[in-house]
């Protein structure tokens, strides 16, 4: 039972000190202190995303019409050119038929008036008739096969048009969903579905101008790779690369798109899908402090750094926004070499004199205090 309060008391006291909020009775006026050094960190900064196709195609109908005949299912993979949607076709199966016949009808005119024309060529040779009959017969000719010229292609018109009742994809993808069911009438506003080449993935964010401006420094080539964590919070297997960067920057939002690219070799991501990009940036020398012994007043971030003459000095200092949750990186204010105060800094003002002890010494007075205390200390401490 004993041990069991002793270890709850321990918990206490590390507690209270570790946060930088109050530290234990010991000692006059010791603190540990720290001094700066460097390490290597890695930071991440996250972008919301969205998640494209590298090609997704709307496909819409060219004429209006009643669907027949839906060919796919719900993300069914299709190739390029195979048809997806039959529309209602027997009025433009009846406008071919009708101008196949007005063809047929003008090639026979344009055959008769050729026959006309030649014979009408024999007799101008043989001086039976004259310029104008000749130039009539020609005329005549003519007209007949501009009219077999017109005819043919008011066919192929038809035969066009009858083609676009057979919806067919324009490239090889993965179909999306299907608003519409047989026997809906469509026109050519309506989205019938789309067709996502998912063999990558285009995954969209956007970065703020100052983010924007000291990305293009480097080239993108020489970015590093990038993660992408998705909807259920897991991180994608697959690393992607940053390829193409908006010149422009949004004047609303004051930020620029940026697009990875992502292999999908399993077919996991999904066009439309989110997520959330992970970028790293990696810093050797970085000057690396606890979260715990700083403080922040009005948004401004501060530590106690220890002088020579053992009195500490109310410094700010300035932090990369992006941290861990427990550690800061420190940009400005502090310098290798420094000391500064690691805990009970609510305990301390500026220019108060102390006596600086390690972090080691500092956790072993408290397991020294922890010992000394008798079980009714150790229950007051806990009701405390």
């Amino acid at each position: 039972m004993k041990k069991i309060l002793m270890f709850a008391a321990a918990s206490m006291l590390l507690a209270s000190c570790g946060g930088g909020g109050g530290r234990p009775t010991f000692g006059d006026n010791e603190y540990p202190v720290l001094e700066v050094g460097t390490s290597s960190t890695t930071m991440e900064t996250t972008y919301p995303a969205v998640i494209k196709g590298v090609q997704d195609v709307q496909i819409s109908p060219k004429v209006q019409g009643f669907i027949t005949r839906i060919n796919v299912k719900e993300g069914q993979t299709v190739g390029a050119g195979q048809v997806l949607f039959v529309i209602d076709n027997v009025t433009y199966q009846s406008q071919v038929r009708q101008a196949q016949a007005s063809v047929n009808t003008a090639q026979a005119s344009c055959n008769t008036a050729k026959l006309s024309f030649e014979n009408s060529q024999k007799l101008y040779e043989n001086k039976v008739i004259g310029d104008f009959e000749l130039q009539s017969a020609t005329n005549q000719y003519e007209q007949a096969k501009a009219g077999l010229a017109q005819a043919q292609a008011a066919l192929a018109s038809a035969k066009e048009m009858l083609s676009f009742c057979y919806v067919k994809s324009p490239a090889a993808g993965v179909v999306g969903t299907l608003p519409y069911k047989v026997g809906a009438l469509v026109n050519t506003a309506s989205v019938l579905t789309t067709v996502s080449n998912n063999s990558s993935m285009e995954v969209y964010f956007s970065l703020t101008e100052k983010d924007a401006l000291s990305m293009t420094q480097s080239s993108l080539g020489e970015m590093p790779s990038v993660q992408l964590r998705l909807a259920d919070g897991t991180i994608y297997s697959q690393e992607g690369k940053v390829t193409k960067m908006s010149g422009v920057i949004d004047a609303s939002t004051g930020s620029v798109q940026v697009i990875a690219l992502f292999p999908n070799p399993e077919k996991m991501l999904k066009s439309g899908g989110s997520g959330t990009i992970i970028i790293p940036h990696s810093n050797s020398a970085a000057i690396v402090i606890p979260q715990s012994c700083v403080s922040e007043v009005q948004n401004k971030k501060f530590v106690y750094i220890l002088q020579k003459d053992n009195k500490v000095k109310y410094t700010e200092i300035k932090v990369d926004p992006q941290n861990d949750g427990n550690n800061y990186i420190v940009t400005e204010g502090l310098k290798v070499g420094d000391k500064y105060v690691t805990n009970g800094i609510t305990k301390l003002s500026d220019g108060m004199e102390i006596v600086p002890i390690t972090p080691e010494r500092y956790q072993q007075k408290i397991q020294e205090q922890v010992k000394a205390m008798s079980a009714g200390d150790i229950v007051n401490a806990m009701k405390k």
